[in-house]
């Protein structure tokens, strides 16, 4: 066991590949430096850019290229990745998705179980599905925190999934839990049909280790007393309680047996188009820079610091360029201006392009993330701006709803299992709520054109009215609507017992 390496080889294209969509999520330039090689060198190009491997591929990226030696790092990172993972977010879960059961006390308890912050653990599963390909749902609970348990997500590239004809029949969670002196410690969790097996595992960096006891580590100390003679929790649960949300369906893995059934990252196939966006933006701050006017003066004009202690120049001084000539006494010619031309609509139309084309790959319409102006429209006229974002919301709605229904009832087995009460778990309906409101005027015009025409009734007119409504509002809202319009009289043909 102790030469078992970890991760599991099979899975490092997927890991590799959700390194790289992490790196490009997390919008953080010294890590991108790092992940292409473009750190400072002093030499340009570098030997790497000339190799055919995979090192040499990523060294010639934009990021690769080395910064000069002795010079600054001006290159500019846009966190479109970050935008566009979280408005993917924001499309699915704007607002909460409604979950109902049959009866009245699991339909309550249900409603107290998905209330505390699960709206704020949907938003941050399904950001993360968007960058990394996918994300977990588990039910997890700690009677020292709460009195109920609450789901939780577990990111992609900490799991290590078992499929059977596309569909989750086991995983192995694993985080390390500490690290020093060439030693790593790991935790592994492994989920199956009923079950969850805890172990606790002290290797390298490279191999999962030795075995050793739970009570070893304060992190995992916890789960000692809680597991049974075979290291396991019993869920309540007669089949796997995690559920796989795959983001979209895989295109470079689909003829791996092992990795394809696994998600597909918004930024898979844009990292080219974000690099040279990163490009097109630094060469614009360049040209910034480099327009600053510039008077090129001898150096007799310039503050010097006294003889023997050399000279030097702050490039934002209105004028340092300081030539080494003779000042005449008609000194008219010696000034020189030096003013280079900001390419701004080139660069401007450029990176609009490549914003375009970044968010038209990635399944989006440029209108869902502010382009175009913020201009008042109709609901139907944002639907029709935004039908590319629509659709690719709609094949996530498809991916989201089974994988939510399955992790409620897991979540209403364990609460079962864990807290007591008699409430028997069953799958809720998921219904997602319409991200696109419409608005208050033109509805009400709606709803007035169909109750002159006859052509729907108060209680359907309502429902349009107030979407967000249960049927117990709906019906007292009708009720006092009935009572104010005189529409509620007795039934004539109810006049009690005859004499």
């Amino acid at each position: 066991m102790g030469n078992v390496p970890w991760p599991p080889p099979y899975l490092a294209p997927a890991l590799d590949s959700m390194k790289t969509w992490d790196t490009w999520w997390s919008g953080d330039p010294d890590r991108l430096e790092s992940l292409y090689g473009g750190g400072t060198t002093g030499i340009d190009p570098k030997p790497s850019q000339y190799s055919t491997g995979a090192l040499g591929k990523l060294a010639r990226w934009w990021w690769g290229t080395p910064t000069g030696e002795g010079e600054r790092r001006t290159k500019v990172h846009v966190p479109l990745a970050g935008d566009l993972c979280g408005g993917s977010a924001d499309l699915l879960f704007s607002e909460p998705p409604k979950l109902t059961v049959d009866g009245g006390s699991t339909q309550k308890r249900l409603d107290m179980l998905t209330d505390d912050g699960m709206l704020a653990t949907l938003q941050t599963a399904a950001e993360v599905g968007a960058a990394l390909g996918g994300v977990y749902l588990r039910p997890v609970y700690d009677k020292t925190v709460a009195d109920r348990p609450w789901l939780d997500a577990v990111h992609a590239d900490r799991a290590v999934p078992e499929f059977a004809w596309g569909r989750l029949r086991a995983v192995t969670f694993w985080r390390i839990v500490h690290q020093a002196d060439g030693q790593v410690w790991r935790h592994l969790e492994r989920h199956e049909p009923g079950v969850i097996l805890h172990g606790l595992y002290q290797g390298t960096a490279e191999k999962l280790g030795r075995m050793v006891p739970l009570e070893d580590h304060p992190a995992t100390a916890g789960y000692a007393t809680a597991v049974n003679e075979q290291g396991a929790i019993e869920t309540g649960y007669d089949r796997l309680d995690v559920s796989h949300v795959p983001n979209q369906v895989s295109r470079r893995w689909r003829c791996n047996p092992a990795l394809k059934d696994f998600g597909r990252s918004d930024l898979d196939g844009v990292e080219t188009l974000m690099d040279q966006l990163d490009e097109t933006y630094s060469s614009w701050m360049r040209d910034i820079r480099l327009g600053k006017g510039r008077i090129i003066v001898p150096d007799q004009y310039l503050q010097g610091h006294g003889p023997g202690k050399g000279a030097s120049w702050n490039p934002d001084r209105e004028a340092y360029a300081g030539l080494a000539m003779l000042a005449r006494p008609d000194s008219s010619g010696q000034l020189t201006v030096a003013q280079f031309q900001i390419r701004v609509q080139e660069h401007r139309d450029t990176a609009e392009d490549l914003v375009n084309q970044i968010l038209r790959s990635a399944g989006y319409s440029g209108q869902t993330f502010g382009l175009g102006g913020d201009v008042a429209v109709t609901a139907t006229e944002t639907v029709a701006k935004e039908r590319r974002s629509m659709t690719t919301r709609g094949r996530k709605i498809l991916r989201w709803r089974p994988a939510l229904a399955h992790a409620t009832e897991a979540l209403l087995a364990v609460d079962k299992q864990v807290f007591g009460g008699s409430i028997e778990p069953q799958r809720p309906n998921v219904e997602f709520e319409d991200s696109v409101q419409e608005d208050p005027l033109a509805l009400a015009n709606t709803v007035d054109v169909l109750r002159r025409a006859q052509a729907a009734s108060t209680q359907t007119l309502v429902q349009m009215a107030h979407p967000e409504w249960d049927d117990a509002l709906v019906t007292a809202e009708v009720d006092r609507i009935q009572v104010e319009q005189g529409m509620r009289v007795p039934d004539p043909m109810q006049t009690g017992d005859l004499p």
